[in-house]
C-alpha cells in the first residue's frame, strides 16, 4: 500500500484542490481499496446504499470514454479558449482553470485509474445525488491523505448511454460522475479559491448577509 499522510480533517479539506495534472504511474490496488472504504463511509438517504464504484483501469476503456469527454469539453469550455486566455476579468473558469482542465481532457485516459460512481433508481428522486456525493468527497480526501490528486467531473454525461453500454452497466444504474485519480505531476496541494463566506452565508433569511 502506498504511503500515508496523517492529516487533520480541516487541513486536509483546505488543501485539496482539483489536481488535473496526474501522472500516469500505477496506484496499488490496496491503496485504491482503502480509498474507497473511506469513500462508502459517506452519507446515504435512509441508508440504502444503492451505489456502486466502477474502478477503471484498462486503457482502452478509457481512451473510448475519452472521446465523449473530450466532445462535452468542446461544447463547454473549448469553443471559449480564445475569450477565456485573452480576458483580464477572474470571473468563470479563469486561464489557470482553463489549461489544466483542457490538459485533463486531452490526457484523461493517462490517468492510471478512474473511479466511476453509480447510483441505483436516480430518476426516483430529483435529489438522488444528496445519496452520494457527500462520499465522493470522503473518496478524494483519502485520495489526498495518500498524495493522489483527483477532480470530479461530468462532461461525459451527455453520452451516459453509450458509457454504460462500456462499462457493463444495467439500465436501473446510473453514473454520477467519474473521478480521475493520480500521482500529480504539477501543482501543489493548496486551498482552493472560493468567495468569502460573508459574501455567500445567509443568517436567517435570504439577502441578510449578517447575523445581527
Amino acid at each position: 500500500m502506498g504511503t500515508r499522510e496523517e492529516l487533520d480533517v480541516l487541513l486536509a479539506i483546505h488543501s485539496t484542490p482539483a489536481r488535473r495534472y496526474l501522472k500516469s504511474d500505477p496506484i496499488p490496488d490496496e491503496t485504491i481499496r482503502v480509498i474507497l472504504d473511506a469513500a462508502i463511509r459517506g452519507p446515504s438517504g435512509g441508508n440504502q446504499q444503492g451505489w456502486g464504484w466502477i474502478v477503471v483501469k484498462d486503457l482502452e476503456v478509457k481512451q473510448e470514454i475519452q472521446k465523449f469527454y473530450l466532445e462535452g469539453w468542446e461544447r463547454a469550455y473549448g469553443y471559449q479558449k480564445d475569450e477565456i486566455l485573452n480576458s483580464t476579468g477572474q470571473d468563470g473558469l479563469g486561464k489557470r482553470n482553463f489549461l489544466s482542465a483542457e490538459h485533463l481532457a486531452n490526457n484523461l485516459a493517462e490517468a492510471p485509474v478512474w473511479v466511476i460512481p453509480v447510483l441505483k433508481n436516480v430518476n426516483q428522486s430529483p435529489r438522488a445525488g444528496s445519496s452520494i456525493y457527500g462520499a465522493i468527497q470522503n473518496l478524494m480526501l483519502a485520495a489526498r491523505s495518500f498524495g493522489i490528486g483527483s477532480t470530479l467531473t461530468t462532461l461525459y454525461s451527455a453520452y451516459e448511454e453509450e458509457v454504460k453500454v462500456i462499462l457493463g452497466l444495467p439500465s436501473e444504474y446510473m453514473t454520477m460522475a467519474l473521478i480521475p485519480l493520480g500521482y500529480p505531476s504539477k501543482g501543489r496541494w493548496s486551498q482552493p479559491k472560493r468567495q468569502p463566506i460573508e459574501e455567500v452565508t445567509h443568517w436567517e433569511k435570504w439577502g441578510q448577509l449578517k447575523n445581527t
